[in-house]
């Protein structure tokens, strides 16, 4: 019963990628279900190939006459390894007239889907801009992941606008990703906690975004550690008190380099994430 947000501020740190890896290795007996709510149109449709329906337009149409919690399930398609998402268009103009519609009413779809038992909804916010539909997701969040590179020019947006993040959300979380800053000098200079940080890794990443491959790739690469981790974070977040989150930042990344995956045929590793717990 847990709603996360995923966005960064400026720039592409891999927020696509990262819902993936976080929904792939949710640490609960949830179900995961990734959703596309990014207002600049989505990529999951190009990146594996998938059809342009079921998805976030049908939803947002069959929404508009139904309201039961599970409703977003009917519009989920399967990536190759079996995770649901719920793909959204890639144009800007059709997501974001989804999204509106999709968060018209005071408890949207999104989170009346995160409120069924058993339920995860990872939402893929992409960057976050002045789109209201897109930010309505956020504030509905359990907890929302902000991801960015550790550079001076990302660094700079999350320093003038951080004090807005944390009015949007009961639990922001900053993720730091890549090479860069250390982790203790941004919290410190930022006077922010860094909850997570990933590392940039192109194998890890394109085994994520569909590359074919060895299933267990994701699992034992830098990139899949650290996301599993940085889930098991995250479902900590939600069940606890708002007023009582730890301070202590955790860095859990190695050094590799990491961008973006090309659309390509999927092998998608949703059953080797157990690899990465033990």
């Amino acid at each position: 019963m847990t709603l996360v947000a995923v966005c960064s501020l400026k720039g592409s740190p891999g927020v696509t990628t990262a819902a993936l890896g976080l929904a792939a290795a949710w640490p609960s007996a949830q179900q995961p279900v990734v959703v596309e709510c990014d207002p600049a149109g989505g990529d999951l449709m190009a990146r594996f190939r998938l059809e342009t329906a079921p998805g976030l337009t049908t939803l947002a149409a069959a929404a508009r006459h139904r309201a039961e919690p599970g409703l977003l399930w009917e519009h989920t398609q399967r990536l190759p390894g079996g995770l649901p998402v719920v793909v959204g268009p890639p144009g800007a103009a059709q997501a974001r007239a989804s999204l509106a519609q999709l968060t018209a009413t005071r408890s949207g779809t999104f989170r009346r889907a995160a409120d069924r038992t058993g339920t995860v909804v990872i939402a893929d916010c992409g960057r976050v801009d002045p789109d209201p539909a897109g930010l309505s997701v956020i504030r509905e969040a359990d907890v929302v992941l902000l991801l960015a590179w550790a550079r001076d020019d990302a660094l700079a947006h999350v320093a003038t606008w951080w004090q807005a993040v944390t009015g949007w959300s009961r639990r922001p979380c900053f993720v730091l990703v890549g090479d860069g800053y250390a982790t203790d000098e941004v919290a410190r200079e930022l006077d922010i906690e860094v909850m997570a940080r990933v590392p940039e890794d192109p194998k890890g990443a394109a085994a994520l975004g569909g590359r074919p491959g060895r299933r267990s790739a994701v699992a034992r690469s830098p990139l899949g550690r650290a996301l599993a981790e940085t889930a098991e974070l995250a479902a900590t977040r939600v069940l606890e008190h708002p007023g009582q989150l730890p301070v202590q930042a955790t860095n859990v990344t190695t050094r590799a380099s990491h961008v973006e995956p090309a659309a390509g045929p999927s092998s998608y590793p949703t059953q080797m994430w157990s690899e990465v717990r033990r």
